[in-house]
């Protein structure tokens, strides 16, 4: 019998995007790798557990879960989550951004200062521009203030994402645009905190980072993995979570997300087939294998 192995998720590293597994394993993503996995027969998608610990009664979780966790290992993670405006106290500096996904889909964060730019490539931004530097408590300030001024939001759901990939615009500088607008507006306001220093305007644009010049847009996005279900296709794209993925019917994008808290084996099939959503919204249109 083939051996399992559970997937913990996608990183970025210097180098491009990483696949790591439980038990330390890591398989670097290139452009043009074949990537191919199946799910275990009879297979059940439990829990993952919360900050490095194992979930105590391994409790099932639904297949379309990005989060592939049961409701008391997700309070628990979310208890010591600066996301989720749980810490006060973090003695690092931060940064405040403005992260660009898309016509029209700009967003503000802030992200530690130690971490660079992991924070936007795994939320997928194309593209994105420092606003400041402080304490965690004057990021967060400037953050609210600068959504409730300039009207953008904190988040950006990762379908809105994916589903604007196929129509970016061509060139750095258009793709750079709002977030250059949005900055001037920005430092042009008063009331940032003074422990705060703005930082000039400096796009850094990760299309060639992710691989999505002159891909072909995606056809759908995998819904859910399934027992028995195979996923197998060629990579040309990464960006966030996502893994863009060619297969005979199109390219496929699959949020790694969805792979955690499976048990996945090689794969002995060369054909999809998990259920796959298909972005053209046709009426009538389910969830269906592909």
């Amino acid at each position: 019998m083939a051996q399992a192995w559970k997937c913990s998720g996608l990183r970025w590293s210097a180098d491009g995007p990483v696949l790591l597994w439980d038990g330390g394993r890591r398989s670097a993503l290139t452009w043009g790798k074949r990537v191919a996995f199946g799910v275990a027969e009879g297979g059940v998608r439990t829990c993952v557990g919360a900050r490095g610990h194992a979930c105590p009664a391994r409790v099932a979780v639904p297949g379309r879960s990005t989060g592939a966790r049961c409701e008391e290992c997700a309070r628990l993670d979310r208890a010591h989550s600066v996301a989720a405006d749980t810490i006060a106290d973090d003695p690092r500096p931060y940064h405040v951004y403005l992260a660009w996904f898309g016509p029209g889909m700009t967003k503000v964060g802030i992200t530690a200062v130690e971490r660079g730019s992991a924070r936007l490539l795994e939320q997928g931004a194309v593209c994105f521009s420092w606003l400041g530097a402080g304490p965690l408590m004057a990021a967060r300030r400037t953050e609210e203030l600068l959504r409730a001024a300039l009207g953008v939001p904190d988040r950006i759901p990762y379908a809105e994402k994916r589903a604007v990939r196929a129509a970016l615009p061509g060139a750095a500088a258009d793709r750079g645009g709002e977030v250059a607008e949005l900055h001037a507006r920005a430092v042009a306001l008063g009331g940032w905190p003074e422990s705060l220093v703005r930082e000039p305007l400096r796009v850094v644009d990760h299309v060639e980072v992710f691989g999505l010049a002159g891909v072909s847009g995606a056809v759908g996005s995998v819904s859910e993995l399934v027992a028995g279900g195979v996923v197998s296709g060629e990579l040309v794209a990464a960006a966030g979570p996502d893994l863009h993925l060619a297969t005979g019917g199109g390219v496929v994008v699959v949020d790694t997300r969805v792979m955690s808290g499976w048990e996945l084996v090689p794969a002995v099939s060369g054909e999809l087939s998990v259920p796959v959503r298909e972005f053209k919204e046709a009426a009538g249109v389910q969830d269906g294998l592909f």
